[in-house]
């Protein structure tokens, strides 16, 4: 697992051991960033579900102004801190040891608003539309700005509940970018 592009190019990353992360493969990462390119400059990035912490440093190493970083294991988060070291891009990140909601909340009670958020949870789970949603209400995601999500391209039905959505699909893993719409707020609490 090696950063792709940007100032950090190149710098192997460590990656957790056994089979709680699953790091991004390089081709869909490629594409991920190819099609964040004109929104990655000074953007303000979330990477919740970060694992490893790569799709977050390859962000920063790009362009990104500022990268927030979320896991719920604190070995994650060391290797996280670990990773944007040997990058040399800790210096304008923050990181959190919570779950995505807690996570979700905590920050919206800071007032953030970030540009792109990067969800990447485990591919079994069954709460993505939940997370999504929560981000919208809780308004942590600029008017403008893009929800990505990581999962199995198996796992396709939480999808139906956004209507500004496109998909990319690179074997096994599916890649769906949601524009966030204030009218799921309030279909959500309908």
């Amino acid at each position: 697992m090696r950063v792709i592009a940007g100032m950090a190019r190149g710098i192997k990353l460590k990656a957790p051991e056994g089979l709680t992360v699953r790091p991004t493969a390089d081709r869909v990462k490629e594409a991920l960033f190819s099609i964040l390119t004109p929104r990655i400059s000074s953007a303000l990035f979330l990477d919740l579900y970060a694992g490893s912490g790569a799709i977050g440093i390859e962000a920063l190493s790009r362009g990104a102004r500022f990268c927030i970083f979320v896991d719920h294991q604190k070995n994650n988060l060391s290797l996280i801190k670990e990773n944007l070291i040997k990058t040399k891009l800790e210096q304008n990140t923050k990181l959190i040891m919570a779950d995505a909601e807690k996570a979700i909340r905590r920050l919206a009670g800071e007032n953030i608003q970030a540009d792109l958020i990067y969800l990447d949870p485990p591919y079994n789970y069954t709460g993505i539309s939940t997370v999504v949603f929560s981000i919208i209400s809780h308004q942590i995601i600029d008017h403008s700005g893009l929800i990505i999500v990581e999962h199995a391209s198996s796992n396709q039905q939480w999808a139906e509940d956004f209507t500004e959505t496109r998909q990319k699909r690179y074997g096994d893993t599916s890649l769906t970018f949601i524009t966030p719409n204030r009218e799921y707020e309030s279909s959500r609490d309908s």
